[in-house]
């Protein structure tokens, strides 16, 4: 395998397969071993800090409307790889990613990031951060508590990489990660 194929592949995982390779890639990368209860994904055995993590691929939004009258071209045409764009490019294309699901209670550190076409970009904030600050919401589902989201998009994406940036990985650094 080499480093576009395992980005294509990655970018065609869905759910649970894509957040193991983005809970792998950190556990290698900073050594931590897999979380001690299910309510956390990693733990620092040298912290004593429970960790989690979450991801997503950086995609130029859908911004057609799909109809009886396009739905096969829509259809054909729905690929995440062309839909994908660099990390320089992030204020030239519409994005939405969604880190949901962020339950506070359940961990000290987060670490959260996307996958763009040129680079995995990793970033880490603290759950006493989680605030409004960074645009976190604690409404994510009708009467689900404690449990909430925040979006990486073109209106805050510029605020997470000045204060919570950690590091940007090639796909050439990433496939050596999870190769060893």
């Amino acid at each position: 395998m080499n480093a576009e194929e395992l980005r294509e592949g990655i970018f065609s995982l869905r759910t649970r397969r894509f957040g193991t390779v983005a809970e792998i890639m950190i556990k290698k990368m900073l050594k931590f071993e897999w979380g001690h209860t299910i309510s956390h994904d990693l733990y620092d055995l040298t912290k004593k800090e429970r960790i989690e993590v979450k991801f997503c691929t950086a995609l130029k939004a859908n911004t057609k409307k799909i109809t009886e009258g396009n739905i096969i071209t829509e259809i054909s045409s729905a690929t995440n790889t062309s839909r994908m764009f660099r990390s320089n490019e992030w204020s030239t294309y519409k994005f939405d990613c969604n880190i949901q699901q962020v339950k506070k209670k359940e961990f000290e550190v987060l670490y959260y990031g996307m996958f763009f076409s040129d680079v995995v970009e990793i970033f880490k904030i603290d759950a006493d951060s989680i605030t409004a600050d960074i645009y976190y919401s604690d409404k994510q589902h009708a009467g689900n508590e404690g449990e909430g989201q925040f979006h990486l998009n073109n209106q805050t994406y510029a605020f997470h990489k000045e204060n919570y940036f950690v590091e940007a990985l090639t796909y050439n650094n990433l496939l050596f990660i999870l190769s060893n």
